[in-house]
């Protein structure tokens, strides 16, 4: 009978507080993770032949038919058929030649350097210059480089001074895009991403102790290819409740991610977010046991096009499978492959009560190391939910591997030190909160 009662208290402080009290006598959960399929299952979604789980070589699609046939293999209720749900995506791809060489040396994509996601094609040799930075201060060295051509010319600037000139009048960004090329020279790491648009040049990101400072002639060879209305999908499917199955509890992760750079290069995505995806596989398989069944629903969101702009989480909201009021709380899971450290809660600031009530279950069964409260961020899958209303958390870990959107996110770099406890840590939540 309590759980009737505890829906309508949550909104209420001593409804938390009766919650509060309630985890003290919460069951320890024995551990249900099988961690030698979850780390499988992230192998299998960083691997070559997902293509970084992106929009060439059909990366994305591979990857939602592998979640797919999971939920099927794990008797998961679908929604729609083979648990799709289709959406639109327009977004910027390098499925060829990929290769820079300054004065005759070969550079290698991914390590040297990557494409800027709005990068155009080019195949072109052309002479290096650097961009003079007194523009920024001297107005006779402005006007100087607006009359300089740049046609043909391969065009050099630091990652500080590429960011400098959108403070200048528009006619210098616009002059930049006479140059054949530009490189940009990023001081720190390579951090690749996404574009929904093109631009008519080839465009790369240089790390800057890889530019040879007396560097002649660059040749460029670029193949990029700007795809519309490409059908990108999310899978779902859910657990229908036992006692409350028209009210319903979210784990979300997105499984899509960079996909490729050329021929040869891809990226694998293994914390990011390979490691969310096993974690909700692995909660899907938990609760899709008999003897688990939850009071609520559980719905399984595996959100494409995340990498893009949020696009699958989005379209979601727009194209709702069940009424948003009917979304008691959403976890969304997003880089959970370390946990050194612990995790933080985006919204744990935000959402007082339960952040306090999720604390106060940690604290309990000591899951993770510790939980870090963050305040709201559109930083993932959780943003257009709790930008809708719908009570959200995401988790991540910290510490371990700082590796993110580079070739670097590989399976075996991951210690998934606090993976099955998030796991528990969610279980316990949810039962808690449907009680």
């Amino acid at each position: 009978m309590l759980h009737r009662v505890l829906p309508s208290l949550l909104s209420s402080h001593s409804g938390w507080g009766l919650l509060l009290l309630l985890t003290t006598t919460a069951p320890r959960y024995a551990c249900s993770q099988d961690m030698g399929r979850a780390r499988a299952t992230i192998t299998a979604l960083a691997a070559p032949d997902m293509h970084g789980r992106g929009y060439v070589k059909k990366g994305e699609q591979r990857a939602a038919e592998y979640i797919s046939r999971r939920f099927r293999q794990a008797g998961l209720r679908a929604f729609t058929p083979k648990y799709a749900q289709f959406f639109p995506v327009t977004i910027n791809t390098f499925p060829g030649r990929c290769s820079l060489l300054l004065d005759g040396k070969a550079l290698e994509p991914g390590v040297d350097f990557i494409l800027d996601p709005t990068s155009g094609p080019g195949d072109l040799t052309g002479p290096v210059i650097a961009l003079d930075t007194l523009i920024f201060d001297d107005e006779t060295a402005g006007q100087r480089f607006l009359s300089q051509s740049l046609q043909g010319q391969v065009l050099v600037l630091r990652q500080r001074d590429a960011e400098r000139i959108r403070t200048l009048p528009d006619a210098f960004a616009r002059h930049l895009d006479q140059a054949a090329a530009l490189l940009t020279l990023v001081p720190d790491k390579l951090t690749a991403s996404l574009s929904d648009h093109q631009v008519p040049q080839p465009r790369l990101q240089l790390l800057a102790r890889r530019w040879p400072t007396q560097a002649k002639r660059a040749a460029v060879r670029i193949d990029a290819v700007l795809v519309a209305n490409y059908r990108a999908r999310n899978i779902i499917g859910y657990v229908p409740g036992r006692i409350q199955p028209d009210s319903f509890l979210v784990v979300s992760a997105h499984y899509d991610h960079l996909g490729r750079m050329g021929k040869n290069t891809y990226f694998p995505g293994a914390n990011d977010n390979a490691s969310g995806t096993a974690l909700l596989l692995e909660l899907a398989e938990y609760y899709a046991k008999p003897q688990h069944q939850p009071a609520y629903s559980v719905i399984f969101m595996a959100f494409g096009a995340e990498e893009a702009g949020l696009l699958g989480s989005r379209y979601f909201i727009r194209h709702p499978l069940v009424a948003l009021p009917r979304i008691r709380f959403l976890v969304n899971l997003d880089l959970t492959g370390t946990g050194q450290e612990g995790i933080t809660v985006v919204n744990g600031r935000v959402l007082e009560k339960p952040f306090k009530l999720l604390d106060q279950i940690n604290k309990e069964h000591r899951y993770v190391a510790s939980i870090a409260a963050r305040g709201q961020a559109a930083n993932s899958d959780h943003y257009p939910f709790s930008n809708q209303g719908v009570p959200a958390f995401f988790l991540y870990t910290r510490g371990g591997s700082k590796a993110y959107h580079d070739v670097n996110d590989q399976a075996q770099a991951l210690p998934l030190t606090a993976f099955s406890g998030i796991a528990q840590l969610v279980i316990t939540f949810f039962d808690t909160l449907s009680r």
